[in-house]
Formats: structure tokens, sequence, C-alpha cells
């Protein structure tokens, strides 16, 4: 199976490190005329490289002059071999340290030297140039790495070069394919027939003929049109692969280099970012709180406020957790790596790695926020995963958020958070999408919804219970309304509530009166019991007793539900003595005649029509009469 790597050139300008592309690969990366005519690399130039093994190495000329720096941090990007190019003639100069730095900032582990321009020296002062070399990366990741005597004029040591490239590459891991694609756009072109083409190199997953993408930061949907992976057609892109994507409907002027290639609505774009940093010993000043510099990270840049957690300012050679607050909106993804800039003078201060892609904004000094981001920065995905349900406090979190602040492939993640699930440090709230709560913030919601209940029976004597409705309208608005079922049955399974089908009552509990509320009850009785078969409605009843609506129907329904008064409609109550009388009156007719229309029920019982159509249908709700056509017959028992 091939192998899929990229090799990045890095170093001083001038020290050879196009004509050294050029002898192994036979391809001219300087593609741009003021390039060819200035005999320097001013942008990011590429070419492919076969080598024994089914290896593929995509090969990233970067920029050595320090005014395209930003070109040369583009591409480091997914770098998986850097090959350090110094001229044996000048050995180490500025860029040669800056580009060694950035590659360490940026996560490079594996690299060699290539020792150009040997043909220009003797034997005795490439010596002296290689133990140099030897001085200047000790103490970095290429410390003991090879370093390659070669001469892109004489062809001395290229196939050397080409053979530790190899051996290199076969310990190398291939990235992962298993996850979303992710491609940051490092050049965007029209093609004449095709329309707008973006190249990048494919840092995770697979990108097929035909997928739905989003680019990011614009949100822009289109397809996929056509794919070259390393030149040539092909249906599928693969990680480690630099790539050409054909967009279908996109102008060329709606993308640019530092967008990215992604799956349509999988990510979000950002404003916030927490990372940790490495402030280098080489910055000229200490970082002060709320500072501005300039983030480079994948193929883009963006100005980025640093806002310290629990400091005024961090030293030289010093490492911290901080939240950058960026001038626009990128596509970051938990440990992407990150070079700092300043703007002026123009100089790498530092770099890092992405830990939580999407926070929120932080309190300063924040213990929780500090423990998290340790939790991430050390990599237990089960103790960040629980950390991150935790910090999400009464919101929850859902499975897809998770995985994009962690950075984790699905899998990884169930993984991650099997231990907290099984602990019950961590509860799954809701099925499908899966949502989130940690075991605390379950125990607060619940005992926030019993006080709400509480404080509603409280100011609401005469009522046994709340409605569920209600009830459930009373979670904190941050909370998702999906937790009220779970939160609910909780409550009833430790006996502290009573869920009814519409009602949700504390155990045992009565609506009862207090106070002058027995004198309102009794008067009510009397005025039903007083008019006998038309009783006054609601409105006369609250009108005689000078009292609000809503009052005088808890009175109302506390009497039914004490077997004191009958509930017709809403705004109907009966006495008991009259409806008995009305109910017998009806039943005896049916057994005799069989059969009753509303006229005849108007005549037998002497009712109006505002009571007799509710009565009629009372008595078919309680079952004593069955309607059939417009008559009603004694429902059979």
């Amino acid at each position: 199976m091939a192998k899929n790597l990229i090799l990045g050139t890095a170093g001083h300008i001038d020290h050879g490190k196009t004509s050294l592309v050029r002898v192994l690969t036979g391809v001219d990366t300087d593609r741009l005329p003021e390039e060819k005519a200035r005999g320097i690399t001013i942008e990011l130039g590429f070419a492919n490289m076969l080598l024994p093994g089914d290896i593929h190495l995509g090969i990233v000329d970067v920029p050595g002059h320090e005014r395209f720096v930003r070109a040369m941090v583009a591409g480091v990007g997914g770098m998986d071999i850097v090959m350090l190019v110094i001229a044996a003639d000048e050995g180490v100069m500025p860029q040669t340290r800056e580009h060694l730095e950035i590659c360490r900032l940026l996560g490079v582990k594996q690299g060699l030297v290539a020792l150009t321009k040997c043909d220009m020296v003797d034997s005795d002062w490439r010596g002296l140039v290689t133990e140099e070399v030897r001085d200047f990366v000790a103490g970095s990741f290429l410390e003991g790495a090879p370093i390659v005597p070669v001469s892109a004029r004489t062809g001395t040591g290229i196939e050397l070069l080409k053979e530790e490239l190899r051996m290199m590459s076969i310990g190398l891991d291939q990235k992962r394919s298993d996850g979303p694609f992710r491609l940051p756009v490092d050049r965007a072109f029209t093609v004449a027939g095709f329309g707008t083409v973006v190249t990048g190199t494919l840092l995770s997953g697979q990108i097929r003929v035909g997928d739905e993408v989003e680019l990011f930061p614009s949100g822009i949907y289109t397809k996929i049109r056509g794919i070259q992976a390393h030149g040539s057609k092909a249906d599928v892109g693969s990680a480690g692969q630099r790539l050409a994507l054909n967009l279908q409907g996109v102008d060329n002027n709606q993308v640019k280099r530092g967008d990215v290639v992604a799956p349509r609505g999988i990510y979000r774009a950002t404003k916030v970012t927490d990372v940790e940093i490495t402030y280098l010993k080489t910055a000229p000043r200490p970082l002060k709180h709320r500072s501005i510099l300039s983030l480079h990270s994948a193929t883009y840049e963006v100005a980025a406020q640093v806002m310290l957690f629990n400091r005024e300012s961090l030293d030289p050679g010093d490492s911290a957790f901080v939240q950058l607050r960026l001038d626009h909106p990128v596509l970051l993804l938990n440990g992407d790596p990150f070079v700092l800039r300043t703007s002026s003078p123009s100089t790498t201060v530092g770099g890092g790695i992405i830990l939580d892609p999407s926070p929120p904004r932080r309190r300063r000094r924040s213990a929780e926020a500090l423990a998290l981001l340790e939790s991430m920065s050390l990599g237990d995905e089960a103790e960040m995963a629980e950390r991150l349900v935790s910090a999400s406090l009464l919101s929850g979190i859902s499975f897809h958020d998770l995985t994009r602040r962690t950075g984790l492939s699905a899998k990884r993640l169930d993984m991650a958070l099997s231990l907290p699930l099984s602990s019950g440090n961590v509860i799954q709230m809701v099925r499908d999408p899966r949502l989130f709560l940690s075991r605390k913030s379950f125990s607060d919601l619940c005992e926030t919804l019993f006080k709400e209940l509480e404080t509603y029976l409280s100011n609401n004597p005469l009522k046994d219970g709340i409605g569920r409705e209600e009830l459930k309208t009373r979670l904190p608005t941050r909370s998702d309304p999906r937790f009220f079922t779970p939160c609910l049955l909780h409550l009833e399974s430790e006996h502290r509530v009573v869920a009814e089908r519409e009602q949700v009552k504390l155990p045992g509990r009565k609506g009862a009166a207090v106070d002058n509320d027995a004198g309102i009850q009794k008067k009510l009785e009397e005025m039903l019991t007083n008019r006998g078969s038309e009783p006054p409605m609601l409105k006369e009843l609250c009108d005689t007793l000078l009292l609000p609506e809503k009052l005088v129907l808890e009175h109302l329904n506390l009497l039914v539900r004490e077997g004191r008064a009958v509930k017709i409609k809403s705004d109907v109550f009966y006495a008991l003595e009259p409806i008995r009388v009305i109910s017998q009156t009806l039943v005896e007719h049916l057994r005799s005649k069989g059969e009753i229309t509303p006229p005849e029920f108007r005549e037998l019982t002497g009712l109006s029509r505002k009571f007799m159509i509710p009565l009629l249908e009372y008595f078919d709700s309680i079952k004593i009469t069955m309607r059939v056509g417009d008559k009603r017959v004694l429902r059979r028992r």
C-alpha cells in the first residue's frame, strides 16, 4: 500500500533549496516570472518524488527570505519531514535559525540536514561547517539527524540523500484517514474549461469526487468536481497527499490561500480559542496581557489578542495557557500547531498548539479553566472529555461538539467517554442526538426543578400540583428542554415527586384552604346550591365576590377535588344535589323511553340552552349517556 508523506524544505535564502528539489524530482518549483528574474523563491513551490517501497513524497519548497516567512509558515503545515538546507560555503544564517524554530513550534518531529554547495568548499571547510551544524541542531528534533553533503551542480550525495529520506519515511506513520477530511488552501487559481482549482496538503481523512464540501471561513457550499493527486487524476485523495481540487460553481475570487476545504456541516469557524503557548527565549520583550500578535496556522494568518489567564505578562522562555481572541473567524481544531509573530519588527516570538478551538470566554484566574486546559494539554482523553462535559454546566454538550473541541474521532471519543459514563460522572441525557451532562449538573438541574415545584405549590396552596408543561418551562433557559424528562424520572425514582399524566405533585400533597379561604369556599357552595339547576357562571361568581377569576377558579377546583362540587365545563360548576336530581331524572326517562333529543331534554328539565348542552356533554363524558346521531341513549354498563 502506498505511503503518502509531505517533505518540506527550510533554510536561508540562496542556500540552494529549489535547485536541490529540481535535481531530486526534475521539477522547477520557481513558477512565477518574478522568481525566475530574481533567482529566489517568493511563493510556495511543489513537486513530487516516488521512492522505492511505494513511498510518495509531496515536496513543498518554501521561501527563505525573511520577507517571505509567512509563505514558509504556510508550507510547514502538514509537513512530515523537514529537509533543512544549509549551504556549505555560508553555514548557519539568520533564516536558518528562524526556520528551525518555526518547524519546532509547528510540531515537526522528523528531518535531516542537506549540506548544499559542497562542490564550492574543500573537505576541511566542509568538516568545520558540519560541526557547526551539529552544534546548531543540538537540543532540537534534528539532534542526531543525518547531515548529508550534496551538490545540485555535480550530483554528489543525491542518491545518498534519497536513501536517507526513504529510510526515514519507512519509520513514519501515514496521516490518519479515519476522520473528516481537511485541506488548507495554499493556492487558488482558474483553469480554462474547468473553473476554480485549489491546492493544498490533505491533513486528515479522505476526499472523493462528488463530495459536498464547505469553504471556511466563508461558509460557501460546493462540490468536488475533480481531484488530482501528485499531478495525476484521481477519484479519491488521502491524508498526506498534495491535492488539487476542482470546485464546482465557485468563482476564483471566492476562495484564497488561508481558506480550508472540509465536509459540509461538520465544523464551525471560531474567533476565540484556548491554547498552550511557548514564548521564545529570543523574544525581545515580555508578552503583556492583551498584546496583539499575528497567528499563523496551516495556510492562514490572523491578528490575535493574547488574554493571559493568571498573570499580567509572560517572560521570554516561559510557557502558559492563554486565550486568543481573533480578528476574524478561522477554522481551528484541537491539536493544530501555530506560530505567533510580531508585525514590527516582523519576527517569530512563539507558538504552540490549539487545545480548545471553541471555548466560552473564560474568567481570568479561573481554576476550573486551567484544570481543563491542563487535561487537554496532557492528552488524557477520558479526563479531557469529562472536564469538557463538566465545564458545559447546565447547558450540556453534544457528542458532535465534543468531537469538534477534542479533535478526537468518533471512535476514540466513544472510548474516552466509556470510563466517565460507567462511573456515573457523565450522564447521557438524550440518545439522538447524544447530549451529555456531568453528574453534578444533573443533580443541580433536578434540584432546580424540585425547588420550582415547592415554590409553586407554596404560592398556590389550593393546588395539588403543577402541570407538566408549566414545570418544564421553569427549566433554566440555558438548559435543553429535553433534559426535563430524565430529571423528572430521577425525582420520581427517589420518591420526591409523583408524576401523573398531566400533573407533577409532591407525595401525599392535597391542596387545602388556608386563612380566610374556607369562608370563600362556603360562599361559593351556598351560591351554587341556592341557584339549583341553573347556577351562577364563573363571571357572575367573580363579580359577586369581588375576587379575581384565577382565585375563584382555584377555589372551585378545590371544591371539585374534595367532592363538594361538580365541574361541567371551564366556567360552569354545580352543587352536588342539583346535578344528582338532573342525572336521576334523565336516567329514568331513558329507561322508560330509550332515547332523548336535546329539545326533549330541555322540556324535561326546564333548562336554558347554555346549561342544557354542557350538561348533555358532561353526562356523555362520565359515561351515563352515549350520543347516537342527534339523540342520547343510556350507555350500557
